[in-house]
């Protein structure tokens, strides 16, 4: 087991109005924060001269002529601005991060597949070599669609940063604890928890306890954002208040450092000699979050059938066909099941999303054997599945008291565009050749006389 002490050289706001333990509450927000008192101008947002000899500068999550709900930027007061943070570029490799379009002619990705947990390797790595991309869907050049991650993290990153220009990234922790140090903030993380990592920011990661692995959804479209409730109103499902963006905190070091950076796919190395977490204060609405998925308050039938899994949305990327996602992120999670006269599992279907989903504790309803922590399952578009014999007896025959659904968590990332295995997912990950067997054993009940059955 590894641990980490805490981030080392990091100034972080402290006494902040409204913040709980670094962090501030609500999704969406317009935070300001500053680690060093009197840091953020007050009343404008780039005055001629910045106390402490700070640069303004500002990060763009939208367009600048985006509408006003939409717009997303934040005013950042730094110790050097962004310009002195990357030099000449080099291309590298990382040969398991791979972006859509991802297609290869030796690999049948038209299936229902499911896979067992990824296993840990004996050599150190860390979130940039430790990540293995499972699907890609969309066009990372066009900004839409997704990838599908493992990431397999045993080693911190020792002088070396990261950001994705390519996209915002949804982790979801399935065992190990990470620490995401970022120019905005400082981001600790665990399992039954999800951070959001925008387009943009940099960051290193750091293990708190590993070994590390868990899920990651990479963004390339409209960020995400919370689903409208419709008739559901106001409350219920993931409330705005239970997200949490960091205070800021910055670290002023000077030491030889490495930024590796993601654009169109591919990655880039620039070496300076300094830390870029140099943000002594900031304002605005663009930053990372965390959300802790034991706060999310289903909703369901209390009479009879089924409701879609849609009304499980914890977030959601739209995209620009209303009512269709570029991703959901659906969360699966303990609840109640009351519904009368009714088969309570997922019912069989095929539908025009493709579903990547992923089991971070306990078992799946629909899927009683098989599908194990750390596993992850995909059944792409109009490809029928459902539940398998056992759960379909078991659902079918069950007295219909009301029932907890207990230890159980599961999620999906579902995109309307097909989803492309890799050669790792492929060839290497540990695919369960029998999957499509679960099946297999089904019966044929009609029997062409009326009644129940």
């Amino acid at each position: 087991m590894t641990t980490q002490e805490p981030p080392r050289g990091m100034v972080r706001a402290t006494g902040a109005t409204g913040t709980t333990e670094g962090y501030m509450p609500g999704f969406g927000n317009d935070f300001e924060t500053e680690a060093l008192p009197g840091a953020l101008p007050q009343g404008q947002n780039s005055p001629q001269k910045c106390a402490y000899g700070l640069y303004a500068e500002q990060l763009s999550g939208t367009a600048f002529t985006a509408p006003r709900g939409q717009n997303e930027r934040t005013w950042c007061y730094r110790i050097r601005p962004s310009v002195k943070h990357v030099g000449r570029f080099s291309r590298i490799e990382l040969p398991y991060w791979k972006s859509a379009p991802h297609v290869r002619d030796d690999i049948v990705s038209l299936g229902q597949y499911r896979w067992d947990p990824v296993s840990h390797s004996e050599a150190p790595l860390t979130w940039l070599t430790g990540m293995r991309t499972m699907t890609t869907a969309g066009d990372v050049h066009t900004n839409i669609g997704m990838s599908g991650h493992i990431y397999l993290v045993t080693a911190s990153m020792e002088d070396e940063y990261f950001y994705s220009a390519d996209s915002e990234l949804l982790v979801v922790p399935q065992e190990g604890r990470l620490r995401f140090c970022t120019e905005l903030g400082i981001i600790d993380l665990e399992p039954k928890e999800i951070a959001i990592l925008p387009r943009g920011l940099v960051y290193r990661v750091e293990v708190i306890e590993g070994p590390a692995r868990g899920f990651v959804c990479e963004n390339y479209g409209q960020k995400f954002d919370l689903p409208n409730r419709g008739p559901i109103g106001a409350n219920c499902l993931a409330n705005p208040r239970d997200f949490k963006c960091p205070v800021a905190a910055f670290e002023d070091r000077d030491a030889p450092s490495r930024v590796v950076i993601k654009w169109c796919g591919q990655f880039h190395e620039t070496f300076i000699d300094h830390s870029p977490l140099d943000v002594v204060a900031w304002h605005g609405n663009y930053c990372a979050y965390k959300y802790d998925l034991r706060t999310y308050s289903p909703v369901g039938a209390i009479l009879f059938d089924h409701p879609d899994p849609s009304i499980f949305t914890v977030l959601t990327a739209p995209s620009g066909q209303e009512g269709t996602a570029n991703i959901d992120f659906v969360l699966f999670r303990e609840r109640w099941m009351v519904a009368e006269h009714t088969f309570r599992p997922p019912w069989y279907h095929k539908n025009i999303m493709s579903e990547l989903m992923g089991n971070i504790y306990g078992v799946y309803d629909a899927k009683p054997q098989g599908f194990v922590p750390g596993g992850m399952s995909l059944h792409n578009c109009m490809l029928p599945h459902g539940p398998d014999r056992p759960a379909f007896e078991g659902a079918s025959n069950e007295e219909l008291a009301p029932k907890y659904q207990a230890n159980t968590m599961q999620f999906m990332f579902e995109t309307r565009f097909p989803q492309h295995l890799t050669e790792f997912a492929a060839k290497e990950a540990p695919l369960q050749d029998d999957y499509i067997d679960c099946w297999t054993s089904l019966e044929k009940k009609f029997d062409g006389t009326p009644g129940d059955k």
